[in-house]
């Protein structure tokens, strides 16, 4: 706002030339012939690429989900989606190279398109890789006893959690500049990424650099929401066409190409949950479909990573089958969107336990109280092998339903049902549980006294908005008592900051900020020392004082300041007043809420208006409770977004239909109603500040609520599902469908037989690991 930003768009070192790709109409094609030559002739333009010009072999982006489906960072004899990259042009403007590139003239041979995934499983599917023999990238599939014998009740569910854009509000970005800098480094990188160190040694990796001498630099970051995680092939383009010319190129994405290139969910679910008479839970059997789209994304593999680590959800399930596969299509490669597989779990979780209250007689809340795990279970391991840390389930359901007043609302909505009013009212409730900081992990997190006497943090997350400058010097400050302006926050550039995994999976706080809370304290005790030897006191009665310096306990005029501390300790010849540490996290936390989402449905319309959204978030201790509301809110309009508005849409052929924003379906704050935001607090015993993540659990929480509230008020009429985004047309097709057949919705909106597929996947190796792909995540 001030025009002090610092994005990739707002570099322009000189000779900066600019990178423009010519894209791939087809879904599915043999690239004949590329041909160049008038655009190389054309006026500016310093260089043409093709993949044999580039000579980079194929890669893995953010992880491999099948080592055999590797990309070509540009499309090396056929393209297997929309928008795949088949050349580039680097010209002195990007005029210039808009020009150059519509002169590229590509030879294609149309092959048949797969873009539904359950349709690229089936016998006869065009395959995307002829040495795999089908489009299965990778799955598995459960042995042993069907989780439903001896249910009395089976409910079953069928359905989509569609693919959609992440739609930041800045989109891919990068700056190459070769050449020396003066400070050791042959290239300097600025890219707007989630993850500065783990892109530096993927680019390193891909391109065969010396990452000693590579500098990557993520300045101001416009949003990146799980999509800006790993090296996609036009950074890595673009970095190849800069080393080779030798000066800088620069590329940012169109708000087209942003749409087409980062995308995430897509998966097709098929739930049965047995129920015994006592409306208790006795088994339940996941059969799930990922769509990798082409190359394997690695949003397939989320299928089988994080959806079936949280298959059980909040529930006690005695047992549980989980099979999976994860398909190649035609379609732009899948990545990740806020949350990354967990939304997944409880989306279809919570629908099916919505269906089994409808079909069992039971009221919602009451169906899920009777099944959740109780507070004292903890640390609790599930049937999928997951171990939550902590969690009070109950607790969190109870205070959701008691701020929004949910008898009255039920009466409400009973009342506006007998007078046979037009406009219903919908209540929806969510129950989750998700996992941050997958796998534990550690980070890196340094302080250091300034000669001022102030403070400077260096940590190996990367925030872009998340608050960690105020939520780190919020942690420096309380525990050495310099005041928060007087704290620096260094981040996000691999010169500067030797090691880091950046920002993702909700990680920072509890471990970046348990690194800088525990290299604060390291400063505080040498401090200590130091001021005890000088003041001639015992350790044990120095404090840090209110006016910001350290002295002895009820003396104030015995006390020094940060300044004159940190020259005692250059004098001391033992170097700066600092440290540095790596803090690890033995294992992941699970964050866990209830929301309930309030609308009202046009039964003559179709439309949705929501009218509430209650949310209770518990990410264990809570640090600043302004940063917290502001991930709440952001998660449930982001959650909210997928269920009533958002989907990328693909025709037959594979073309998309929705790569504009005039037609792809994001809201603005005008849709949304005021949040209440509200937290429950349980401590994690996994981590010294008590902290869980807190940037994905809107998101969770959110999309099952509202779709319950969506399916809730047209339940009065016999619908019992409705496909994500509620549009009003689906919304609609579901009332009229539903009157057609005499007031119950017919079975096959809501079940179908599972493909034959799923039985034919591999059984888990004796490592317990899927034997069709080795499944890194």
């Amino acid at each position: 706002m001030t025009g002090a930003g610092t994005f990739v768009g707002n570099h322009s070192p000189e000779g900066m030339a600019h990178a423009v790709f010519v894209r791939s109409p087809l879904a599915h094609g043999e690239v004949r012939s590329v041909e160049t030559g008038d655009a190389r002739r054309a006026p500016g333009v310093l260089g043409v690429w093709t993949a044999d010009d580039l000579g980079v072999a194929p890669f893995h982006g953010f992880m491999v989900l099948n080592e055999a489906c590797a990309r070509p960072p540009l499309a090396a004899g056929k393209v297997r989606f929309v928008g795949e990259p088949v050349a580039v042009v680097v010209a002195e403007t990007r005029a210039q190279a808009v020009d150059a590139a519509e002169l590229v003239e590509v030879d294609y041979e149309p092959l048949p398109p797969a873009i539904d995934p359950e349709d690229a499983l089936a016998p006869g599917a065009s395959l995307q890789f002829e040495k795999l023999g089908s489009n299965l990238a990778a799955g598995v599939r459960s042995t042993g006893e069907d989780p439903l014998t001896g249910a009395s009740r089976v409910v079953r569910l069928r359905m989509v959690n569609q693919r959609i854009a992440v739609v930041p509000m800045e989109g891919n970005a990068i700056l190459a500049v070769p050449g020396a800098d003066g400070d050791g480094y042959d290239l300097t990188v600025y890219v707007s990424t989630q993850m500065p160190h783990g892109f530096a040694a993927a680019l390193a990796r891909i391109l065969g650099l010396d990452a000693a001498r590579l500098r990557v630099i993520a300045p101001h970051v416009g949003g990146g929401f799980g999509g800006k995680a790993g090296a996609a092939a036009e950074h890595v383009v673009v970095v190849a066409t800069s080393i080779a010319l030798g000066r800088p190129v620069a590329w940012v994405e169109t708000r087209s190409e942003n749409l087409l290139s980062m995308q995430g969910r897509g998966q097709v679910d098929y739930i049965e949950m047995g129920f015994d008479d006592d409306a208790k839970i006795t088994g339940m059997r996941a059969r799930v479909v990922g769509d990798a789209g082409a190359y394997a994304g690695f949003g397939g593999a989320l299928a089988l990573g994080p959806t079936r680590m949280m298959a059980q959800g909040v529930y006690r399930i005695p047992a549980v089958a989980y099979d999976v596969a994860a398909a190649l299509t035609n379609t732009t490669p899948m990545g990740a969107f806020r949350g990354a597989g967990r939304p997944e779990a409880a989306a279809f979780l919570e629908r099916v336990m919505d269906l089994a209250a409808d079909e069992l007689g039971v009221d919602p809340v009451d169906l899920r109280r009777r099944n959740l795990i109780d507070g004292d279970a903890f640390p609790y391991t599930t049937r999928m092998g997951t171990t939550y840390d902590s969690g009070d389930y109950a607790r969190a359901l109870d205070q959701a339903v008691r701020l929004a007043g949910y008898e009255e609302l039920r009466a409400e909505q009973s009342a506006r049902r007998a007078r046979g009013e037009r406009i219903a009212l919908g209540i929806g409730v969510a129950v989750y549980v998700e996992v941050t900081a997958g796998g534990g992990g550690k980070e890196f997190g340094a302080v250091t006294i300034d000669a001022d006497g102030g403070a400077t943090i260096r940590v190996g997350t990367s925030g872009h908005g998340q608050g960690h400058a105020t939520s780190f010097a919020m942690i420096v400050a309380d525990r050495l008592g310099i005041p928060m302006d007087r704290i620096r926050f260094v981040q996000s550039d691999t010169a500067l900051v030797p090691r880091g995994g950046g920002t993702g999976g909700s990680r920072s706080l509890q471990i970046g900020g348990n690194a800088v809370r525990a290299a604060a304290e390291e400063v505080w005790l040498r401090a200590r020392d130091l001021a005890a030897e000088e003041l001639e006191a015992d350790p044990g009665d120095i404090v840090a004082t209110d006016d910001g310096r350290v002295g002895v306990a009820g003396v104030p005029a015995r006390a020094l300041t940060w300044s004159a501390l940190a020259g005692l300790a250059e004098g001391a010849g033992a170097g700066p007043l600092a440290a540095e540490v790596d803090f690890a996290q033995a294992a992941a936390t699970f964050p866990f809420g209830a929301h309930v989402a309030v609308v009202e449905v046009d039964l003559d319309t179709g439309a949705v208006v929501p009218l509430r959204h209650v949310a209770v978030d518990d990410c264990g201790r809570i640090l600043n409770p302004m940063i917290v509301a502001g991930q709440q809110h952001g998660g449930i309009a982001q959650g909210m977004a997928q269920a009533l508005w958002e989907e990328m849409v693909y025709d037959a052929d594979g073309n998309p239909l929705t790569a504009t924003l005039a037609d792809y379906g994001m809201p603005s704050a005008a849709e949304m109603p005021s949040f209440e935001a509200s937290n429950t607090e349980t401590p994690t015993p996994l981590n010294p500040l008590g902290a869980k993540g807190i940037g994905e659990s809107g998101t969770i929480g959110s999309t099952p609520a509202v779709h319950n509230a969506v399916v809730d008020a047209l339940s009065h009429l016999g619908v019992r599902h409705v496909e994500m985004p509620c549009t009003p047309e689906r919304v609609w097709r579901a009332i009229k469908e539903t009157e057609a057949a005499g007031g119950r919705q017919p079975d096959t909106s809501v079940w179908r037989e599972p493909p034959a597929f799923f039985a034919e996947l591999p059984t888990p190796d004796a490592a317990g690991r899927p034997e069709a792909a080795d499944v890194d995540i």
